[in-house]
């Protein structure tokens, strides 16, 4: 067995490679960004090639940086940005497309004419009918790139998300699988009964040739090419990205609950055994797979979380660097009453307005720079509360705490501000590395690393804590206007 686990973190902007030993530290990391592709307004892709190669490049990296060879490195586990839809041809491994990530807006039309099937899928898959999600991707590939259609009825083109296509890869094509957390988010799966839908699939003109075997996130599927790494690996767990952070967070037990900053914020809640049908907004998924046990979620996905400090700087040019923000908002009071609402791509749960455009209101001639940065910081807190509370009305169950990671985490301004609008305490650990955590935790206890889940807890860890500190009256207020800011776009 080798000594350590690595865990490949296949990002919205960049590839990462991260090592793990027994006790969950981090032993080397290496990083790479990816080219963002902006053909029209709402339309975001990545090139499937640059994803490959960083991947594959930044994986060797980490390795030589420890002094590592494949034989310490005992399995590979995965973590992707998960609804990011690929198409290849089988023969040649080559993209008939570019990627279509998760954030592209380009099949708002499709999913309109979807409308009159929205029970059926909702039943079916747990998801609401959003351009978010995998299925209305694909559709547009398949309408809209000659020749792809017919190629793809005569069984010569593979789909997958980026974790599919990435262990294709490193197999050299002997393995075309997905895991079943990824599987839930294409709206093309059945949750309930865990096999890909044939009705879906027939109303989408989906040939059900193109997708890949549905696997457990926890068993070895095959290894890598020795060719890539100096030796094979095997290749033994995968997850979105949001279930593998929530696997790392130890969310274990039914009603725990965490939230990762990154580009977007992603809340998920461990449910169980139990698929919740949301009556507020939120979507049902697949947490994880263990065996033939299923555990299930809701999750609650803002669009705009980390992507607003990076509109700070780089759209308004009010900061240099993301890590100002902390100090910046420190040096007013309040927001002296301006709010942002940054549907930027719309807003995503609980209110699923792909239409809706982001706006700031309550602008008056005090308000200055320092003002809408925390306005802005604020605006992801009061995003996160509108999840946070429509998870305890689906669940009748209040958390304890908010377990937290993801870059923006480490914000501490952020981190009390949630505490103090979700009156919630919010714990972050040492760690944040949470999401490839979850990733390598999950390819371990499929190659014996680490024996059970109990093993995992009993790992060493450390935690901040933020414990709420403003009045419920102060609290009542503020959350008020941001509920006005937020229905002048409902």
């Amino acid at each position: 067995m080798g000594r350590y686990v690595m865990a490949f973190d296949a990002g919205t902007t960049s590839e990462r490679a991260i090592i793990f030993d027994k006790t969950g530290s981090i032993v080397s990391v290496a990083q790479k960004e990816i080219k963002q592709y902006y053909p029209q307004a709402g339309w975001v892709e990545h090139d499937p090639m640059e994803i490959w190669s960083a991947q594959l490049g930044v994986a060797v990296e980490a390795m030589s940086k420890a002094g590592l060879t494949a034989e310490d490195i005992d399995a590979i586990g995965i973590t992707n940005q998960r609804e990011t839809t690929i198409v290849w041809d089988r023969e040649t491994g080559l993209p008939v497309y570019n990627a279509i990530v998760w954030q592209c807006r380009r099949t708002t039309a499709i999913c309109e004419k979807l409308a009159d099937h929205k029970n059926m899928i909702r039943l079916k898959t747990g998801l609401v009918i959003d351009p978010y999600f995998s299925a209305t991707k694909l559709k547009w590939i398949l309408d809209n790139v000659e020749g792809v259609a017919d190629k793809a009825k005569e069984g010569k083109l593979l789909f997958g998300t980026v974790e599919s296509w990435l262990i294709w890869k490193l197999t050299k094509g002997r393995v075309h699988v997905t895991d079943c957390s990824n599987a839930s988010r294409t709206m093309l799966y059945n949750i309930h009964e865990c096999r890909w839908d044939d009705e879906i699939c027939e109303l989408l003109g989906i040939p059900m040739e193109m997708l890949p075997e549905v696997v457990s996130n926890s068993e070895i599927y095959g290894e890598s090419d020795p060719g890539f790494m100096g030796g094979p690996i095997k290749i033994a767990g995968a997850a979105g990205d949001q279930q593998a952070a929530l696997f790392g967070q130890k969310c274990f037990k039914a009603g725990d609950i965490k939230n990762t900053y990154g580009t977007g914020c992603f809340l998920l809640m461990n449910t169980g055994s139990e698929a919740i049908t949301s009556r507020n907004g939120l979507v049902t998924t697949i947490g994880w797979k263990i065996g033939e046990r299923v555990t299930y979620a809701l999750e609650g996905s803002v669009f705009m979380g980390g992507a607003v400090i990076q509109w700070l700087r780089d759209e308004l040019g009010i900061i240099s660097k993301a890590s100002e923000t902390e100090e910046l908002a420190k040096k007013v009071e309040d927001t002296n009453g301006c709010y942002i609402v940054p549907a930027f791509t719309g807003l995503g749960a609980p209110y699923w307005k792909p239409e809706a455009k982001g706006l700031i209101t309550g602008l008056s001639r005090g308000v200055g720079k320092y003002h809408i940065i925390r306005a802005a910081l604020d605006a992801i807190t009061y995003q996160v509360n509108d999840i946070v509370n429509a998870m305890i009305q689906d669940s009748g169950d209040r958390p304890g705490s908010l377990k937290v990671d993801g870059g923006a985490s480490s914000n501490n301004y952020l981190m009390q501000t949630q505490a103090d609008i979700s009156d919630i305490q919010v714990v972050r650990p040492e760690c944040v590395e949470t999401t490839a955590l979850g990733a390598a935790y999950l390819a371990g206890l499929a190659s014996g690393f680490w024996k059970d889940e109990a093993d995992i807890v009993s790992s060493s860890a450390s935690y901040d804590s933020f414990t709420p500190a403003i009045s419920a009256q102060e609290r009542e207020a503020r959350i008020s206007g941001w509920k006005k800011a937020v229905g002048l776009l409902l």
